[in-house]
């Protein structure tokens, strides 16, 4: 099985990246032996459509689930479309510590985006920053 971490470096060792469409780099990870490459994410330049994009490069890598500190409305709606499971893992963890959890079966799949950047009023949550 194939999975995408999404993280600040480029090997294991990395912290988990705290955004999913700007996150510096893809670790995409075999299950089953634990090899993995790294993808630059070209998709995490200033600009709009960073999460779309970032998900269009995700599927292209036939992933079956993707870990990351948070993922917005419209990334969310492309991994979630292509069938990827979405799991929203907590920051400070590197890629090794996130990768051991999924295999154990620790990680919790999410049904909705966990973005904290500004799109809280689109799915009924009070903004507290507007008060």
């Amino acid at each position: 099985m194939k999975i995408c971490i999404c993280t600040t470096g480029s090997n294991l060792d990395s912290q988990v990246s705290p955004v999913f469409g700007r996150c510096p780099y893809f670790l995409i990870i075999e299950t089953e032996n634990k090899k993995f490459k790294a993808i630059p994410n070209s998709s995490s330049q200033p600009g709009r459509g960073a999460g779309v994009a970032g998900s269009q490069m995700i599927v292209s890598e036939g992933i079956e689930a993707v870990l990351c500190g948070n993922f917005g409305p419209n990334a969310f709606s492309v991994l979630q479309m292509s069938g990827i499971k979405i799991y929203s893992v907590t920051l400070g963890f590197t890629a090794a510590d996130v990768l051991d959890k999924y295999l154990k079966g620790e990680l919790k799949e999410i049904k909705m985006p966990s973005s904290p950047f500004g799109h809280e009023r689109k799915f009924g949550r009070r903004d507290e920053r507007h008060i």
